[in-house]
């Protein structure tokens, strides 16, 4: 089961399923609405009678100073980011309890569990991402449901198509920040814990520091962060336009797996 915003390019996606031998559906599906998790849930048990494995991965992001960005557009990405992994969490979580077992996914980010300027309601929506998964991962142990799994993936920054798609409202281009990795990491990843689920994965070795130094020199580690990200996006990138990007609707640009800015840099 397939789902995303924009159906010809998911459509592209089963075909290129079906063409390495598997059976792909693909449903056009907006996240931030719980109806259509809800169709989406139903389509999943209409074409294959139970769910195994269910993985959240929608996200968008709005950046610029808190003040700048557009209040809709922060309440969109909680939409997206948080809601529409609570949506995706609680239908694929009554079917894993229905049937005794399942393997739920959520990507998170890094900056769930630290934070830059810049990326407020990202790190927001990411924050609870965690908190959801953490608790819900506690009723599954007192509940005894042994074959049920929670898992978490955290990523740093990658070379996706992400920093395309976001919001801009920083007056200035949107600079990823470095390092970038090969997002290839986290499919491999998310592959893995299919066959074996753990409770958390950070994905980037700069990530697992950067959350280590926030637990012991949290101070240190803010300073730091918020440092680099303003140097970066503030002051040294170029004028830009503020955009919506794809917080609102989907824009066409963007539609591989990589975003390419790693070849460009």
């Amino acid at each position: 089961m397939l789902a995303a915003r924009r159906g010809a390019v998911l459509e592209d996606v089963a075909d290129a399923c079906r063409g390495a031998g598997a059976r792909a559906v693909a449903v056009p599906t907006d996240v931030s609405r719980p109806e259509a998790v809800e169709a989406l849930a139903e389509r999943a048990l209409a074409e294959f009678q139970r769910i195994d494995v269910w993985i959240n991965n929608a996200g968008v992001g709005a950046l610029g100073p808190f003040e700048r960005v557009p209040l809709a557009d922060h309440v969109q990405v909680v939409a997206t980011d948080l809601l529409g992994t609570l949506y995706g969490s609680y239908v694929a979580y009554r079917q894993f309890v229905a049937q005794g077992s399942g393997i739920l996914i959520n990507v998170a980010s890094e900056l769930a569990r630290h934070t830059v300027p810049y990326y407020t309601s990202y790190a927001a929506a990411k924050h609870g991402v965690v908190g959801l998964s953490d608790a819900l991962r506690q009723e599954i142990d007192e509940n005894g449901l042994t074959d049920v799994h929670v898992c978490v993936v955290m990523p740093t920054a990658h070379d996706t198509p992400f920093f395309d798609h976001v919001a801009n409202y920083t007056g200035h281009e949107v600079q990823a920040p470095k390092p970038l990795h090969d997002p290839q990491n986290v499919v491999e990843t998310l592959a893995r814990l299919v066959d074996n689920p753990k409770d958390k994965e950070i994905v980037g070795a700069d990530g697992v520091v950067k959350i280590l130094m926030k637990n012991l020199l949290p101070g240190l580690q803010e300073k730091m962060a918020a440092g680099q990200i303003h140097r970066t996006q503030i002051e040294q990138s170029p004028p830009a336009p503020d955009s919506s990007g794809a917080v609102r609707s989907p824009v066409p640009r963007g539609t591989a797996l990589r975003g390419g800015r790693s070849e460009a840099a």
